[in-house]
């Protein structure tokens, strides 16, 4: 128990219940991580704490919050809640925080996502190392863990979050629009309807069709990951059988969004980046945008298309929000389906990136497809997962096989050929994994450049 480095990931804390993950682990971790802020110089008197629908979360929240009290921190606990409310609440209240998910992972899972005031994230590099060597001291020292009257105030949070969304894009105008959306049996279900239906905000000329918004952490209709598309299936054929205009399908926690057209095909997360990009430009002219290195080509072209600075960064939210706050970027997109806002604490919110695409459609007459068909200029295999011995070699096997290509290396390997084709590898934080990449002004040469490469990674 007292070995957390399988549980404390990259990013957040993400494990097995109660294998990994377990209620005096929590406590632990809930201790450590106010210290650790005490430690580094910010204020841990007050943390803000929510968990998902997972039946997991109460309890271990609950022990969570318990560690922290122990370290003289009161925690205001806003209960159910999407990461992205997690992070309004701790941009406008100026506190730390505690999010209790564990994403699009199965129900055996939980976890936690932790970032300082104002939404600013904990990763490997900014503190979560910290949390884990701290709890696992506590963890071989139970007594050291003291025992402190409950400091918890209970707060509701969910009517001021949708508000601030609809302050931030104005639906109120748009054509009427039919959208599917398809929450997974997760927190879509809860914030959606607040944020898109709340009638007491003003009616919008939306009309939703609801797809397993009960909650339900077991996830029984299918995985709450919208990028796996076994997952879109249900929504594709929603959007079909009713007519809509779109279909939106949120991730466990609803931090992640991905669309389908009027025919229910998938818009690419690089298109709905580089569409959101141009909005924000349109508002904050000159701005920097980020996107990661795995984005289409076409995002940066568009980017610098309308008057912006395109800024490249590894994959993953921590890089990402170090990026945006360095360059103060108005937004940044990832081919994850991870969308972040300046106006949003830089922090990621599926549900604001989904307002935008409606604010986009709804503003003009073309349907989806034809609309979104600007943002997609190129070819894109999405991402091929391959387990492989040792990535180190296998890099380097491919590098030596396109010795003539352009090397970057800012993030794994990506390689440029003269062609106008390119092709990023790199290996999973923590699995024994290649993730490949590839994109071509052609679906062929996509294709055979594809297979190239995975030929080489799987032989």
């Amino acid at each position: 128990m007292s070995d957390l480095s399988q549980l404390v990931k990259a990013y957040d804390v993400r494990g097995v219940v109660p294998d990994q993950l377990n209620e005096t682990v929590a406590r632990a971790l809930g201790t450590a991580f106010v210290e650790m802020l005490r430690e580094s110089g910010d204020d841990a008197e007050r943390i803000v704490l929510a968990h998902d629908m997972r039946e997991t979360g109460p309890a271990l929240a609950a022990a969570f919050s318990a560690g922290a009290n122990s370290a003289g921190a009161t925690v205001v606990h806003i209960g159910l809640g999407s990461t992205d409310q997690l992070y309004y609440a701790s941009g406008v209240l100026g506190l730390p925080g505690a999010m209790f998910t564990a994403s699009h992972n199965p129900a055996k899972y939980n976890g936690i996502k932790l970032c300082r005031a104002g939404a600013r994230p904990v990763g490997q590099d900014s503190g979560l190392v910290i949390v884990r060597q701290r709890a696992e001291e506590l963890l071989n020292d139970l007594d050291a863990v003291g025992e402190v009257p409950p400091a918890i105030e209970h707060r509701n949070l969910l009517a001021d979050y949708a508000r601030h969304l609809r302050g931030l894009v104005d639906l109120s105008g748009i054509r009427p629009l039919k959208v599917v959306v398809d929450a997974g049996n997760g927190m879509g279900g809860y914030t959606v309807p607040a944020v898109l239906g709340d009638q007491e905000l003003s009616a919008l000329p939306l009309e939703i069709v609801p797809l397993y918004f009960e909650l339900d952490g077991s996830f029984p209709n299918h995985e709450a990951n919208p990028l796996d598309p076994a997952n879109l299936v249900d929504l594709q054929a929603a959007v079909r059988e009713h007519g809509a205009d779109l279909g939106l399908a949120f991730d466990g926690d609803a931090d992640r969004c991905f669309v389908v057209d009027e025919n229910g095909d998938p818009v690419s997360p690089s298109a709905i980046t580089a569409l959101v990009a141009k909005r924000e430009l349109a508002k904050f002219p000159g701005s920097t945008v980020i996107h990661n290195v795995i984005t289409s080509v076409a995002v940066p072209e568009i980017i610098t298309e309308n008057g912006g600075v395109p800024v490249r960064s590894r994959v993953g939210h921590s890089f990402i929000k170090a990026e945006m706050a360095r360059t103060n970027a108005v937004f940044g997109g990832e081919h994850s389906a991870h969308y972040y806002f300046r106006d949003f604490w830089f922090a990621d919110t599926g549900m604001l990136a989904a307002m935008h695409v409606l604010a986009a459609l709804g503003g003009q007459p073309q349907p989806l497809s034809q609309f979104a068909a600007e943002f997609e200029r190129y070819a894109a295999s999405g991402e091929i997962n391959s387990t492989v011995a040792d990535a180190p070699a296998k890099i380097a096997e491919v590098r030596a096989a396109f010795a003539d290509a352009t090397l970057d290396e800012l993030d794994g390997m990506t390689l440029r050929l003269s062609d106008g084709a390119w092709f990023n590898l790199r290996a999973s934080n923590t699995e024994p994994l290649l993730r490949l990449n590839v994109e071509a002004p052609k679906p062929d040469r996509m294709a055979a450049l594809r297979d190239q490469v995975l030929a080489i990674v799987r032989g």
